[in-house]
């Protein structure tokens, strides 16, 4: 069990995701590689209480608010993000000792310079332990709407989008689905041959993770339980690449031919681009372009490593025109920034970082970037069209403006789907949903460009 040295790494986690600096998924990443030296039931103690409390949050303030005299939003940033974590053990993690989350609560809060308050910080704690038979949450059948936003840690407003564009049933499925333990997909290369793919697998499996063929694609398998995907047999060396089936699914959808040039205009970190890359097997060409160094680093990380020598790597800003790109995209890849509604399951903060209004505002970006990048495409040009969101707005009624605008029409993508898909993927836009899909959630179009 982790001692206060893995909690306080823990509680400064929480501390600078409060001030909403960077993803959480990222921070985490960020701290565990600082501190490697920890053995692997220390970091995973570390990661399982940061991603927890983070996606529990609006239940555990709910507890908090039924047991503190202090409101939750009038404590103390680090009593406040102290007390998060320790109900989040006493909650969900029956392994860690109930006392024990108290004890090192206590002790941190004297560590950290709050010992007036450390009676305070036991005083809740002991209440929750000994009443959380008794918590009393929002009732299924009165108040569903209600129970969904706090048993499921979901902003209300952000409920009610969902229900009203899938109902409240699909809405449930999805909610749950974001709290569901999330395996890493990874897209292995296409030119291993079986027995090449089989061996690799297996030593994931020596190595005490999970391994299971995806359902859509073959050459698509989750992940889980490893120590880290950097450490598995075959990273190094280029044999597979980290990426979500529904990104895959872009890329088989668009229809590349040897020879095409291909246009991914924001690309990072490299999946689509370098999967695109693969299809073309040393023909054609991709230029793969984000909006800063930053980004075009990680493509160009990852061109390395998967050797692929045909991949051009270029800093570019999607919403101003690059007049050598004009025209010479057979296929073009427009993943636009957009919600992440899609994406919880993977970064939960985004719940709590995302508007209702910044639904309507993201919409403004995506269409000026196609605004701009559809010229890149030649007569009878294909443009996939994809977000990792589930929001009307940014999806079906943005493929509709884009038809009406630049004169594009739908092209089935039946023929590159799974069986289940084919019918949905017939209109030539499909929406992934978690929980219903083994996917993320994920939208993509394919779209042609009259000649």
């Amino acid at each position: 069990m982790a001692q206060t040295g893995g909690r306080e790494i823990v509680l400064d986690i929480l501390l600078e995701l409060s001030k909403q600096s960077e993803y959480s998924n990222i921070l985490i990443a960020a701290v565990l590689d600082k501190y490697d030296y920890l053995d692997g039931r220390e970091k995973a103690f570390i990661k399982r209480v940061s991603e927890g409390t983070i996606e529990r949050r609006i239940q555990i303030d709910y507890v908090l608010e039924q047991f503190s005299k202090v409101p939750v939003r009038k404590m103390k940033p680090l009593i406040r993000e102290l007390l998060r974590m320790s109900v989040y053990q006493i909650l969900f993690m029956d392994k860690v000792p109930d006392a024990a989350v108290c004890n090192e609560a206590v002790k941190l809060a004297k560590k950290r310079g709050f010992q007036p308050l450390q009676g305070y910080v036991n005083g809740v704690l002991r209440t929750v332990v000994r009443k959380k038979e008794e918590i009393v949450y929002p009732d299924r059948l009165q108040t569903y709407r209600e129970y969904l936003s706090v048993c499921y840690s979901t902003p209300a407003w952000l409920v009610e989008h969902l229900c009203a564009a899938y109902g409240e049933e699909q809405c449930e499925i999805i909610l749950q689905a974001y709290l569901g333990r999330e395996a890493v997909t990874v897209r292995l290369q296409e030119t291993l041959e079986e027995k090449d793919k089989q061996r690799l697998m297996e030593a994931w499996r020596q190595a005490g993770a999970e391994v299971t063929a995806h359902p859509y694609l073959p050459y698509a398998v989750e992940v889980r339980g490893s120590d880290g995907i950097r450490s598995l047999e075959g990273y190094a060396q280029g044999m597979f690449a980290v990426q979500d089936v529904s990104s895959m699914l872009v890329v088989e959808a668009a229809g590349i031919r040897p020879g095409d040039i291909v246009v991914d205009v924001c690309a990072a970190p490299g999946g689509k681009a370098l999967h695109a890359a693969a299809k073309l097997a040393g023909t054609g060409r991709v230029i793969a372009c984000d909006v800063s160094e930053h980004k075009t680093d990680r493509i160009e990380e990852n061109r390395r490593r998967l050797r692929m020598d045909h991949v051009s790597v270029m800093v570019r800003d999607a919403r101003v025109r690059d007049e050598e790109l004009v025209g010479i995209a057979d296929v073009l890849l427009v993943d636009v920034p957009c919600s992440g509604l899609g994406v919880i399951g993977k970064k939960q903060d985004i719940k709590y970082r995302v508007t209702k209004e910044s639904l309507t505002e993201i919409v403004e970006l995506q269409k000026e970037i196609v605004t701009n990048v559809v010229q890149y495409l030649k007569p009878e040009g294909i443009m996939m069209y994809s977000t990792c969101t589930m929001n009307p707005q940014e999806n079906e009624e943005m493929t509709g403006w884009i038809c009406q605008e630049y004169g594009m029409e739908t092209v089935s993508m039946a023929h590159a789907m799974p069986e289940e898909l084919c019918e949905m993927a017939a209109r030539g836009y499909l929406q992934l949903l978690p929980g219903i899909h083994p996917t993320d959630g994920f939208f993509m179009a394919k779209l042609r460009k009259r000649g």
